[in-house]
């Protein structure tokens, strides 16, 4: 199939540039394809409050990318949330079946993405590929934001809809793999695209690192555990609160540093001042673009990737754990799953104790290890260009959509 253009249509409500603050993968993976050859228009939403109104279009590196104003932020409450995935999935799905194209990809989440996705493919006859970000409804279901039997029972339905209408899938664990089969659809029909590595963002800048602690002379030169990523309540990011009090307690150098935003935001904060951490060894920061994180990740002598103790959660993809692969930062997580399989197998980083107190002497005894610590640097980047380069994957996924498209154009 290779050299076979083709026209994609691409529905994803929370795609982001590198300009902005969260996940770029959309944005990453539709570049490449741009630059493969093929037309991708990205159809997304304008999540800031005010201002725009309507539909408006930009190109970005290639991608044309139509833009509808529906404000969104993590700290919304559950019935806010669901009135902007429902208000974006009937005005995407009408811009959807007015464009031409091959095949038709729809990431997750919200779920809720499946409906403008299966009415458009179903419009324009074409072939729908999903991708699985998050197991919906698992996960709601898991943290308790879906509770009564029927909004349970209509979310497994909306989860089969797409699953049954979609000509492929893909999906970014095994895990989510697993849990999609369990649905009765076709094994033969998945694909595993994890989260990637981005190895020309993070290329070695011996500046990088100089510039971040330039900008925060507070951190001096003293080793820290780096979090980027959302501060939503299953990400869990209190645990590094307690670990910093718990590393506080030890008279230990090393620090903690917090980038990010969500609705924990101000509870972290009020635990930090509690606990006597904050500005001391524990520093909380607003969010930065992508471009400003891979300095922080180029400064940082490890990364942070955590969650609240939820089974589900081990079968996530999180970016921050590929980002910091992609930079040669060790990773440290508190969770298992196929990710702390990756750590322990390769050395790429630690799996850490649940508990804050245990967690401290793990860290302690692993930075007194200055050839452990090198070295886990080294298998870091090492994972990142030989199992997850960005390019690599792009062209696994590029693959999935010209057989989509080449199958339907066959029984057609």
């Amino acid at each position: 199939m290779q050299g076979v253009s083709v026209d994609i249509i691409y529905l994803h409500q929370y795609f982001n540039t590198p300009s902005m603050q969260g996940s770029t993968r959309s944005y990453e993976m539709a570049r490449r394809l741009v630059r493969r050859g093929h037309r991708v228009r990205m159809i997304t939403s304008w999540r800031e409050a005010g201002g725009k109104r309507d539909w408006s279009i930009t190109h970005e590196d290639g991608i044309e990318v139509h833009w509808l104003p529906v404000p969104y932020d993590n700290s919304m409450g559950y019935r806010q949330r669901l009135q902007a995935f429902f208000r974006f999935a009937w005005h995407a799905g009408r811009r959807a079946s007015r464009l031409p194209g091959d095949v038709l990809l729809a990431t997750s989440t919200p779920l809720t993405i499946a409906l403008p996705a299966v009415y458009a493919s179903r419009s324009r006859d074409m072939p729908m590929v999903f991708e699985v970000r998050d197991l919906w409804p698992e996960m709601p279901i898991a943290i308790g934001a879906l509770r009564h039997p029927l909004s349970i029972f209509l979310a497994r339905r909306l989860e089969r809809f797409a699953y049954y209408h979609a000509e492929r899938v893909v999906a970014l664990s095994p895990g989510m793999r697993d849990g999609v089969i369990e649905t009765g659809y076709p094994p033969s029909q998945i694909t595993v695209i994890p989260n990637s590595c981005d190895l020309e963002l993070f290329a070695p800048d011996p500046s990088a690192g100089e510039r971040f602690r330039a900008l925060h002379p507070e951190l001096g030169d003293d080793p820290f555990l780096l979090y980027a990523g959302t501060l939503g309540r299953v990400n869990g990011v209190e645990y590094l609160v307690h670990l910093a009090h718990a590393l506080r307690k030890r008279r230990t150098r090393f620090k903690c540093v917090i980038i990010g935003a969500g609705s924990e935001a101000r509870a972290l904060h009020e635990i930090a001042m509690r606990l006597g951490v904050l500005d001391d060894n524990l520093f909380l920061y607003p969010p930065r673009t992508k471009q400003e994180i891979v300095d922080a990740f180029a400064a940082a002598d490890m990364a942070a990737s955590c969650f609240i103790d939820l089974p589900e959660m081990e079968k996530n993809s999180a970016n921050k754990f590929f980002d910091a692969l992609a930079s040669g930062t060790p990773v440290a997580i508190n969770y298992g799953g196929w990710q702390a399989d990756l750590l322990n197998e390769t050395g790429a980083g630690l799996v850490l104790s649940r508990d804050p107190v245990v967690a401290a002497g793990q860290l302690d005894d692993w930075f007194g290890d200055a050839e452990q610590h090198a070295g886990a640097g080294e298998a870091a980047l090492t994972l990142a260009r030989s199992r997850f380069s960005r390019d690599r994957l792009a062209e696994e996924l590029e693959a999935v959509l010209q057989e989509a498209a080449h199958d339907s154009r066959v029984i057609a």
